[in-house]
């Protein structure tokens, strides 16, 4: 069974940081689509930030140059620091995995995690 949990959502004035964890269980980042989502209420899911399967780190333009995306593979784990937060930062992040893929929507996305929430207030 393939398990990702995530960890550090919170409350944060804007101008703060937060640096949000997930790790998996039952599947192997490495080599795999794994990124984080952002889903606010009334709106779609979107994909924010995310490593392909080589290894190369994209963003979102929303958090182009404030959030960064970083992996560590001994520990299954990837991490998504996020600096100068905005108030329209705020939502529930959810970490997600795929063998092929990660579509923009989050549609046939394999694996995700539970959700965490990150408000950021003005």
């Amino acid at each position: 069974e393939v398990q990702l949990v995530e960890s550090g959502g919170g409350s944060v004035q804007a101008g703060g940081s937060l640096r949000l964890s997930c790790t998996a269980s039952g599947f192997t980042f490495d080599g795999s689509y794994v990124g984080w989502y952002r889903q606010v209420p009334g709106s779609e899911r979107e994909l924010i930030s995310y490593f392909s399967n080589d290894g190369s780190p994209d963003y979102a333009d929303s958090v182009k140059g404030r959030f960064t995306i970083s992996q560590d593979n001994a520990k299954n784990t990837v991490h998504l620091q996020m600096n100068s937060l905005k108030p329209e930062d705020t939502g529930v992040y959810y970490c997600a995995a795929d063998s092929f893929t990660l579509s923009d929507d989050g549609d046939y996305v394999d694996h995700w995690g539970q959700g965490t929430q990150v408000t950021v207030s003005s």
